[in-house]
């Protein structure tokens, strides 16, 4: 049996203590399959008691495209599972790379980054995981001018 802590008002899931025992987190089926979702699925500290690692679903809507964004602290890594996504990165962001399902994406720390959906008509869906357990990645804007 997985014990709790006594602090659970602001989360929909619990807090976990220290593991002993294996946890799964299993997702509402119907927000698998929106292609506007933009909740966290997966395991971090708050669903499952994670400490050094978070992972999670992440989907791109059709013709989305994030802001730039560098993460100072965390390395990420992606597999995407269906789709095709540039990325443009650097300094700058005058690199770019296409990526689609079946690549793995390693993105280290401190290197600015732009994902882009290059579908109209279909979602991007990847798996993601950090080396930080928070279901927010810690992430700061890159102003790509500067």
């Amino acid at each position: 049996m997985l014990k709790t802590t006594s602090d659970q008002s602001n989360s929909a899931y619990p807090r976990y203590e220290k593991q002993t025992e294996l946890v799964i987190v299993q997702p509402d089926p119907q927000m698998l399959s929106s292609e506007r979702w933009s909740g966290f699925v997966g395991l971090s500290a708050n669903t499952a008691g994670t400490t050094g690692i978070a992972m999670e679903l992440v989907i791109l809507p059709p013709g989305a495209i994030a802001q730039p964004h560098v993460h100072p602290v965390h390395e990420t890594v992606l597999y995407l599972l269906k789709g095709r996504v540039e990325v443009c990165y650097g300094k700058g962001l005058n690199q770019c790379q296409v990526c689609e399902a079946g690549d793995f994406v390693f993105t280290p720390p401190g290197v600015p980054h732009q994902p882009r959906n290059l579908s109209d008509t279909d979602p991007v869906y990847a798996i993601a995981a950090r080396n930080d357990s928070a279901e927010h990645e810690q992430s700061e804007p890159y102003n790509p001018e500067s």
